[in-house]
């Protein structure tokens, strides 16, 4: 095919985009002026998420909203350290039990109150046990 004939076929297509645009342009138009709903949109292919859940603001998530003051983290590492005390030994996985929370609920009350020396631990990971000082 010759350069000349691509180019006229390549004009021919966008003429027909352009066409089919200002219709659809010009009917949605003459619908909403007549208090019609507009026309259904065309068929997506498969895979491609309608506009209006592609837009969409993202789910909420679940659990507490917000962050948490330092009083209720602080009141979360005093009752680790209370429970540390009365079963010297214990795991997460033990304290999360007792006190009826999350284990990611734990994570920044325990490392407070390592670092104010108020417990301590030994083993890694998930073999951590915690200890009154």
């Amino acid at each position: 095919m010759n350069p000349d004939a691509q180019l006229r076929a390549r004009i021919d297509a966008f003429v027909s985009d352009i066409s089919t645009l200002v219709r659809r342009t010009a009917l949605d138009a003459v619908a909403s002026a007549l208090g019609s709903p507009a026309p259904a949109p065309a068929q997506r292919g498969p895979g491609r998420l309608p506009k209006a859940a592609a837009s969409a603001a993202p789910a909420p998530r679940k659990g507490k909203r917000g962050k948490r003051t330092p009083e209720d983290v602080a009141k979360m590492g005093e009752a680790v350290v209370a429970y540390v005390a009365k079963h010297p030994g214990v795991s997460v996985e033990q304290i999360k039990k007792a006190l009826g929370v999350e284990t990611r609920d734990l994570q920044l009350p325990i490392v407070r109150m390592v670092a104010a020396k108020k417990i301590k631990t030994t083993g890694k990971k998930r073999g951590t046990k915690y200890f009154v000082r």
